[in-house]
Formats: structure tokens, sequence, C-alpha cells
């Protein structure tokens, strides 16, 4: 466990390179270990959190957001436990267009919701992964809109956002970490992902 503010070691601190030179970039994951009830209690504020998912295009569009067919009040239940990990994505090259984004994103989402459901199978508990695009079907061929079955439920997984829990105060108290905004059409100096598994394991590693 921690004491609240303070984050565990860095787990992970490396450098990458993608095809092209220009989206080298550093990763770092940080981890938080708390009781699933106080992480619950504290950092869930489902009516306000909802509001902002209802203003999303993806609203109602993507099995990976809301609203869900599920209770997410029932779906969070039964956990003792709620690992945080916070991804921090900084790039090697300055002022890139917030186009390149996902450029930048996708290969760590791709790592680190692999270890999230590599963790379910091994642990049991269940991963929360990240808002926005999914990234098993093409962009705009979720089969929500036609009301057909998610063609990859076993994969899909909802983000910690899309069940009302408030990611910058989860940034800035448990890790000291302040989520940045793009501006004037570049990208920030880094950029946070937050992911979590809540479980009921009595000790759970991260080694991504």
């Amino acid at each position: 466990m921690i004491i609240y503010g303070k984050a565990d070691e860095i787990k992970r601190n490396n450098y990458f390179c993608l095809m092209d030179s220009k989206f080298q970039y550093i990763a770092e994951d940080f981890t938080v270990s708390l009781p699933a009830d106080e992480y619950i209690a504290r950092f869930r504020d489902a009516a306000r959190i909802e509001s902002y998912c209802r203003a999303c295009p993806n609203y109602g569009r993507s099995w990976g957001c809301p609203p869900f067919e599920f209770n997410v009040d029932r779906y969070l239940e039964g956990y003792t436990t709620t690992l945080l990990v916070a991804t921090k994505i900084t790039p090697r090259v300055p002022d890139l267009p917030i186009t390149d984004a996902m450029t930048l994103i996708r290969p760590e989402r791709i790592r680190i919701e692999k270890k999230l459901l590599d963790m379910e199978r091994s642990y049991g508990g269940r991963s929360f992964a990240y808002a926005g695009t999914c990234l098993y079907c093409p962009q705009g061929s979720c089969t929500r809109h036609e009301g057909k079955p998610c063609r990859h439920p076993e994969w899909v997984r909802p983000s910690l956002e899309a069940c009302g829990f408030d990611i910058v105060r989860t940034t800035s108290e448990l890790f000291g970490l302040e989520l940045k905004w793009g501006t004037d059409g570049q990208l920030p100096e880094y950029l946070i992902l937050v992911c979590g598994f809540f479980h009921c394991a009595e000790k759970v590693i991260w080694n991504a």
C-alpha cells in the first residue's frame, strides 16, 4: 500500500523509436495500490463524469464507452484492491502536432492492454483500459451504432473514466503528476495514460 499522494517507484523507463525518428519517446510506468473501496469513495464521481461522457461523440457509439448494458456499481463490487498504472509518454522531439498523439499512444496501449488481459487470466480480477478509440476495430466501424454485439468482447474493456472515476484527481493526488493539454495545435510536453486493475489477489506484480 502507499501513503496517498506518493506513487511507487517507476517500474519502467525505456527509450522507443518508431518507424519515423520524430516519434522517438520515453515511456515510464508508475504504479499505486490502494483499497478498492477507498478508491471508489474518494475518486468516483459518476454523475459529474458521465455528464462529460455525454458530450463526447463516442457516447453510445462504442462498446468501450457508456452507457453500458451492465450496472457499473455492481461491476465494481467484490474487489479488495485497486492497482493503478500511470504511463507517462514523453516525446523526444518537441512541438509535435497534436494530430500525432495516437502515433505515440497506440504502441503503449497495445503493450498495456495485453498486460491487463494477461493479469485477468493470472489473478482473476477486472481490468480497466483507456478512453477513446478502440484498438480492435477500424475507427468508426464499431458495431454498436448498428445495434449489433461487440466483435471482440474478450478484449474490449471500459476505461476508469467511463465508469465514473476522476482521472485528473487520480493523477495529481495519487501520482503527483499533472495532466497536460495541447495548445496551439501542438502536443504538450508529455502525455499520461491511466489504467486500472481491480482484484482480490494477495499480491499483484506489475512488470510490463
